[in-house]
Order: C-alpha cells, then sequence, then structure tokens
C-alpha cells in the first residue's frame, strides 16, 4: 500500500511530470500519468509491456484497466484498503479504535399500518458511548464503484436521503424478508432498495457495494445491462419506473385512480400545458404528470473586460441561473406554422402560443438540467459546461399555474379552478448531482446536505466540504425537498454523543 504521508510527490516514469491523474503498475510500480486521453501514459505503459493492464488509481485507491478505462472492483483489494485505512486511525488504551465502537443495529422491523403522512415513524436503536467522535450523519456511507457505476452511485445517495421515500423504508412500509416469502418473483427492485436502506443506516462505515441492486436492476432494464457508463438522469427515471411497475398495481387511489406507489407519492407532479389562439383567445389546456422537470439553460452573460467593453465569452464563463431556467420552462412560446393549433372557436387551425406550468407540486421536486444536446444537422453531440447558480432555498408560487394564468389576465382573476391554498411552495435543496469530463467519459458525483452540511459523495469516498465548492460544481441533476420535511428530516440525524440518561432511541422523522 502506498503511505502518501512519507512519499514523495509521484513523478511518471515517461514524462517525468508531477500533473495529471496518477497509476502505478501492479507488476511492476511503475509510476504514470494521465493528463487527458490523448496523453496518456498509463495506456502507453500497459501497451508497451504484455500483462501490465492493471493498475491502481493513486489518488482514489482504486483498481483500474487502463485498456478499459473503467475501474475493476476487487473485494480483497477494498478489504486491503480499509485494513490500511484503519491502521492509521487513533487507538486508545486497550488498542481499539476511538469512534470504533459506534453501532447501530440493523433497524428494527416494526409493523407501522400508518400511512406515509402519519406522524408514527420508525425507531432506531443507537448504541454509542459518550467518547464517541463519529462525526458523520446517521446513514451517510460510501458505495464502491462496481466499474462505471458512478451514474447508479450518485443517484442512490440521492434517493437514500430523500426524507419521505428514506421515512418509507425505514418505517418498514416494504420488507424485502416479507416480500419474498409472499411472491414468486425473486426479482424485486423496492426488495433490493430495501437491502440498501438496511445496509447505509446499520452503522457500518465502510463503503457498501450494492452488487445485488446493479443485478437486479439489470434484469429490469435489459437495454441498460452492461459496465458502460450510463446517463445517471435515464437511470434516475429507469428506477422510478421499476418501482413503479412492481408497487403500482396494488396502489391504485380508489376516489381519482391515481398511482400511491411511493415512486408517484414521493416525486410525481402535474405539468399544465396551456395552448392559446393568437386571433380569439381560446385556450386548449391538458395536464400530464411528470416525476422531474428538464430544464434548458438560459444564457447571462454580463462579464467586461478591464476596458469596461464588453468582452467575448467562451462558454464556461456564461452563466445560467435556475431562476432564469424556471422563467424559461414557464414562457409563452409561438407555435412553429407546422403546429398550429385547431381552434374549436375559429373552427380552423390558427397561430398560437404556448406556455407551460406546474398545476401540482410533488413531495421532493428533480430539475434535470439539459447539459448534454445533439445537432441533427450536424450529427453531433456535445455537452454543455456552463455553470448554473442555484439557490439553496427555492419557491415554486410563481410557477404554479395558478401564478401563471393570474399574471397572463393582469391578476385579473382572484379564484382558480382546483387551487390549493394551503400548498406548500418552498422547498429546500437536499442533493446535487453533478457530471465532470467530456460526453464521451465522465464521472458523476453527489453533494448531499444534511444538517446544513454539504458532503461529497464520491463512490466509496465521503468527504465535508463548503458550501462553495457545491455552488461552483456542475450540476445536473438537483433534488428540492419541501422546507417542512427538510428541517424534520434532519433533526435526526445528529452525530453527537449521548448521555447515558438519554432516551437510545433515536426518531427519523422527515415525513410526518
Amino acid at each position: 500500500m502506498i503511505d502518501n504521508s512519507k512519499s514523495e510527490m509521484p513523478r511518471c516514469s515517461f514524462c517525468s511530470g508531477c500533473y495529471g491523474r496518477f497509476f502505478m503498475c501492479l507488476i511492476c510500480s511503475s509510476v504514470t500519468c494521465c493528463i487527458a486521453p490523448e496523453s496518456n501514459h498509463a495506456l502507453l505503459h500497459s501497451e508497451s509491456f504484455g500483462g501490465h493492464e492493471i493498475c491502481v488509481d493513486m489518488e482514489r485507491a482504486e483498481l483500474y484497466c487502463c485498456v478499459c478505462c473503467d475501474q475493476v472492483y476487487d473485494p480483497e483489494f477494498d478489504k486491503a484498503v480499509v485494513c490500511k485505512h484503519m491502521m492509521g486511525l487513533p487507538r486508545n488504551g486497550n488498542g481499539v479504535v476511538e469512534g470504533g465502537d459506534l453501532r447501530l443495529s440493523k433497524r428494527k422491523r416494526l409493523d407501522f399500518g400508518a400511512d406515509l403522512d402519519s406522524k408514527s415513524v420508525k425507531r432506531l436503536v443507537l448504541r454509542r458511548k459518550q467518547g464517541s467522535k463519529s462525526c458523520f450523519p446517521l446513514g451517510l456511507r460510501g458505495l464502491n464503484n462496481l466499474g462505471n457505476t458512478c451514474f447508479m452511485n450518485s443517484v442512490l445517495q440521492a434517493l437514500i436521503h430523500a426524507p419521505p421515500l428514506r421515512n418509507y423504508f425505514l418505517n418498514d412500509r416494504h420488507n424485502h424478508e416479507s416480500c419474498r416469502k409472499s411472491s414468486a418473483d425473486r426479482l424485486c427492485l423496492p426488495c433490493d432498495i430495501d437491502v440498501i436502506y438496511s445496509a447505509v443506516f446499520s452503522g457500518e462505515r465502510t463503503p457498501y457495494s450494492p452488487a445485488k441492486f446493479l443485478y437486479s436492476w439489470w434484469q429490469h432494464s435489459e437495454n441498460l445491462a452492461s459496465y458502460e457508463q450510463q446517463d445517471a438522469h435515464e437511470f434516475f427515471i429507469s428506477m422510478l419506473d421499476r418501482i413503479h411497475e412492481k408497487l403500482g398495481k396494488a396502489s391504485l387511489a380508489k376516489e381519482n385512480g391515481d398511482c400511491q406507489c411511493i415512486a408517484h407519492r414521493v416525486f410525481s407532479g402535474l405539468l399544465r400545458s396551456d395552448v392559446t389562439c393568437t386571433s380569439c383567445g381560446f385556450t386548449s389546456s391538458t395536464y400530464d404528470p411528470c416525476v422531474d422537470i428538464s430544464l434548458d439553460l438560459n444564457n447571462v452573460s454580463f462579464a467586461t473586460d478591464f476596458t469596461g467593453k464588453p468582452s467575448k465569452l467562451n462558454e464556461t464563463s456564461v452563466a445560467s441561473s435556475l431562476v432564469g431556467c424556471l422563467d424559461l420552462f414557464t414562457r409563452p412560446e409561438k407555435l412553429g406554422s407546422d403546429q398550429k393549433l385547431y381552434c374549436e372557436n375559429c373552427r380552423e387551425k390558427q397561430d398560437a402560443l404556448k406556455q407551460m406550468s406546474l398545476n401540482k407540486l410533488p413531495l421532493v421536486l428533480c430539475l434535470h438540467i439539459k447539459r448534454f444536446e445533439h445537432s441533427p444537422i450536424r450529427k453531433m453531440s456535445r455537452k454543455i459546461d456552463r455553470h448554473l447558480q442555484f439557490p439553496f432555498s427555492l419557491d415554486m408560487r410563481p410557477y404554479l399555474s395558478s401564478s401563471i394564468v393570474r399574471k397572463r389576465f393582469g391578476n385579473r382573476i382572484f379564484s382558480f379552478e382546483g387551487e390549493e391554498t394551503d400548498v406548500s411552495t418552498e422547498f429546500e435543496v437536499f442533493a446535487v448531482v453533478t457530471h465532470s469530463g467530456m460526453l464521451e467519459s465522465g464521472h458523476y458525483v453527489t453533494y448531499l446536505r444534511l444538517r446544513n452540511q454539504w458532503y461529497k459523495c464520491d463512490d466509496a469516498w465521503i468527504t465535508e466540504v463548503d458550501e462553495e465548492v457545491v455552488r461552483s460544481s456542475q450540476c445536473y441533476l438537483i433534488f428540492y425537498v419541501q422546507k417542512v420535511f427538510y428541517h424534520k428530516g434532519s433533526d435526526d440525524l445528529g452525530c453527537q454523543p449521548l448521555s447515558p440518561l438519554a432516551d437510545p432511541f433515536i426518531p427519523i422523522a422527515g415525513c410526518c
């Protein structure tokens, strides 16, 4: 193992450079670098010496195949890395690692007959001594990269810490043991998610390998079953679809037929599309359920050079704002000549304006930023590396259908059909999935906001970061939760030692 504290700054054996990403060959211990795809000395080393394809990523402490350009998962190697890390931790007089006695029993199974909005929540037994110095909140655990699975790990981290979804599984609403006894279907994605919740809330801090979940997802999504890098947004949609397929049939509401499966109850909202005839003003409205909102990046370029004159900006220096993206999404747009509306009032096709709005807000709002675009004319795809400014607190009231329609008619409408006056429109961000790198090859990382502290979840590695790091990242998926759930969900994630007289049960709140 490499002891970075004692070793000198690594240098590439090919170019003697000390910059870029460094790899050490497992066969000959030669150190090589990779600054860019066209300057990959690690690949050059593997091509020059047969059998030298596997190396160690010195920064991430992961096995890496230079030929496949992919991580290689090996449980024995991971065990060696963890053991090496444990050897460096401070120990007490008995030789026990300090803070190592922090344990959380496997979450106790309780039968809660209450619904999702019930105040009854699961209680976890937390056994810890006063000397415990662990500072990570409960449930914060790294996920091993199983070979280009950072797209999966990043989305899983966000979903694990979505308060309503977390409470559903910790409230034992889907028990994988009883489900598999009562069902002939041996492949159940909600069961595998339940297993992940058991693992990450078990108190263990060593990285967890969601291999069984990956296999199950492959069986349900055969078109995406490979070790190639996938799109995090597509995985998110695919995962919710698989949950709905398993739980949706038995979860239809008797009143209106809406699906009451956990995926839709947490993430489902309702989009309203108004198409208005520009000749007579007749409006046709349609409603579509959605589990996310895809937003185009708006342009904001106010930079000037040192002379005070406007300067030409490259894409990375042009900024966008989330509020601007939402304004763009709900802004009226004129439909093309091939999309004319058949007006029931004029009884002929007319030019029309289309405007989107949100008729119903979800508990958890997922905003997908369109960073990948394809040009059918040039037959090329590219990634948009533009910076996006986003608020940690977001008020969605301006984008509700009631607000949009009132604004359209000069605020003259004081009552709105189907309007809910007590609806919560204030949201708090709790997870941001980012993408770095190029279109063909990149890396996904998730930033989690727990108790107003940000944590970077980079596969197996969890680190504390400042909010400036999150604000400067290239966000791809932004997860907001209704403010009341964020604050209630944060109260139970504390990591302070308990007094001997304190209640040993910690409630997992956030959906009550």
